[in-house]
């Protein structure tokens, strides 16, 4: 099992199950943030013996300077490479994530019909603030704007999120998301979705666009009613914890 810093990626082994599977459930991070929001429920899920990997996105965990050249395709293609290698792995893989990294899971279940499960936290594909319509010549104009990290209702936790939001990257985010959502119907597997009542990042739109659009037969959706945003490091993580972690049990037992 891996070591390191808070932005640092994670990855668990994992061992096989009672039936001598081995199971593995890839978590992404968000938007400007790191996978310190992700690996305490990485560890978790790693402690009931699956396989987990955490990766980090390019141009996140470091300065926000270096998040300014990538864009939506970086981050995908980072998500895609991170899954083919734990599913090389594993026999069978749930996916997962918070806000963008939710996104890039969706993106994912809706490109691998072998994925037996999605999990997603306050998942971001939509947006009501028009202050975003200005994006396209904002971009140009300046290099980014205040930060979106840490919106945590508990305290004394932190994402270790960027202090600035880059416009570039953000434009190039916001474009993906007519696609992701005229892909929805391809996402056929089980889905479990937490919403927090009150997120001051992500409103209530992408939820609810999600949970119209999908195929899937078996969709959950959990509202989180003592958290903000990052609710997987909120006073609403132990909930996620638990339920994910039955879910994932559920979604791959053996047939």
């Amino acid at each position: 099992m891996s070591t390191s810093g808070p932005t640092e990626p994670y990855f668990a082994e994992g061992f096989p199950q009672a039936d001598g599977r081995r199971i593995g459930v890839l978590l992404s991070h968000g938007f400007t943030g790191s996978p310190a929001s992700m690996v305490p429920w990485g560890r978790h899920l790693a402690d009931e013996g699956y396989a987990v990997s955490v990766p980090l996105l390019p141009g996140h965990g470091t300065t926000w300077q270096d998040m300014v050249p990538t864009r939506w395709e970086d981050w995908t293609e980072a998500i895609e490479k991170a899954y083919d290698d734990l599913a090389a792995r594993c026999d069978a893989v749930v996916v997962g994530g918070l806000s963008m990294g939710g996104a890039l899971a969706l993106q994912l279940a809706q490109a691998h019909p072998e994925i037996r499960g999605l999990v997603m936290v306050n998942p971001a594909i939509n947006s009501t603030n028009k202050q975003l319509l200005a994006l396209p010549v904002l971009k140009h104009l300046l290099k980014a704007v205040p930060g979106i990290a840490n919106d945590i209702k508990r305290d004394g936790v932190a994402e270790h999120g960027y202090d600035k939001t880059p416009l570039k990257p953000l434009a190039s985010m916001k474009s993906a998301w007519s696609q992701l959502r005229a892909d929805l119907p391809k996402v056929t597997c089980p889905v479990l979705l937490f919403r927090s009542v009150e997120d001051h990042v992500v409103d209530p739109t992408s939820g609810k666009l999600i949970l119209a659009g999908l195929s899937s037969r078996d969709v959950t959706e959990r509202l989180l009613h003592d958290s903000y945003h990052v609710a997987t490091l909120d006073n609403d993580a132990p909930q996620i914890y638990a339920e994910s972690t039955a879910f994932v049990e559920r979604v791959t037992a053996s047939s």
